[in-house]
């Protein structure tokens, strides 16, 4: 194929991509889940073998990654991985933990866990998390930009109050940035233009599987966020060479128009 940007047109999209999206499996796509950890024992993740299961902690001078052993701190990152896996059963799934017990962290962190993934290789980076502090703002930068050189496609959920404000990595232009509306259906997506947080997907009263074996109902952009990185893993399983400002062009095109008066969720 090979087809850049300009190859897709002003029209529809390619019908493979649309067919990708549909049917799509997410065979042979990698993604890293950077969050509270997977809990892989869970019934509901059907015996998951995860491609790598680390977390990121200081020993008060330095980062290192430990074994993650299969436990969630939270609940957080095995929800995100239940929605992904919904959507995209045959992707390779990595647990970066990044998240603490009280889904706290430090930029150094996640920059760390970042790392770790573009270099073991993942595709996609799902960020459920963000920072607003401004002095951090070169920090999260720093490895959006080796993302983007690396052709990894980074997912990130926004603010869940006001999508507006400033919030890392989630208001970068190369990230595909999501908020949660209540539309049905985990392969329901819309586009807004003329936002940083251009993408909106199922979030509200989401079933999903928690921790200790359990599973809740809960409303948040992180787990809207989880079901576009499950789309984006089908859509590579199809059309693997797409670059990032390539996904998001096409996501345009295959997403439908949001209009204000619909009634997404974390709207100012």
């Amino acid at each position: 194929m090979g087809r850049g940007v300009n190859g897709f047109g002003k029209g529809e999209p390619p019908p493979e991509a649309v067919e990708a999206l549909r049917s799509g499996t997410g065979r042979g796509v990698r993604i890293a889940v950077l969050d509270s950890g997977i809990e892989t024992g869970h019934p509901a993740l059907g015996g998951l073998i995860l491609r790598d299961d680390i977390a990121i902690v200081s020993d008060g001078l330095r980062l290192h990654a430990e074994p993650g052993n299969g436990r969630d701190v939270f609940g957080h990152g095995t929800a995100v991985a239940g929605l992904i896996r919904a959507l995209a059963p045959e992707a390779e799934i990595g647990s970066i933990r990044v998240l603490g017990e009280g889904l706290d962290s430090r930029t150094a962190v996640i920059r760390e866990g970042a790392r770790q993934a573009i270099e073991r290789g993942y595709q996609i980076l799902n960020c459920s998390f963000g920072c607003g502090v401004p002095d951090h703002v070169l920090h999260y930068k720093s490895w959006i930009d080796e993302a983007y050189l690396r052709r990894v496609h980074v997912v990130a959920a926004c603010n869940n109050s006001d999508y507006t404000r400033p919030e890392w990595p989630a208001h970068f232009p190369t990230v595909i940035s999501v908020n949660m509306t209540d539309a049905p259906g985990a392969d329901t997506l819309f586009y807004r233009p003329d936002s940083l947080v251009e993408f909106l997907a199922h979030g509200v009263n989401v079933r999903v599987p928690w921790r200790e074996s359990g599973t809740r109902e809960i409303t948040g952009s992180s787990f809207a966020a989880a079901q576009v990185a499950g789309m984006v893993a089908r859509i590579l399983s199809g059309v693997p060479e797409l670059s990032p400002i390539e996904m998001k062009t096409l996501l345009h095109r295959l997403a439908r128009p949001w209009h204000d008066g619909k009634s997404g969720m974390g709207e100012s």
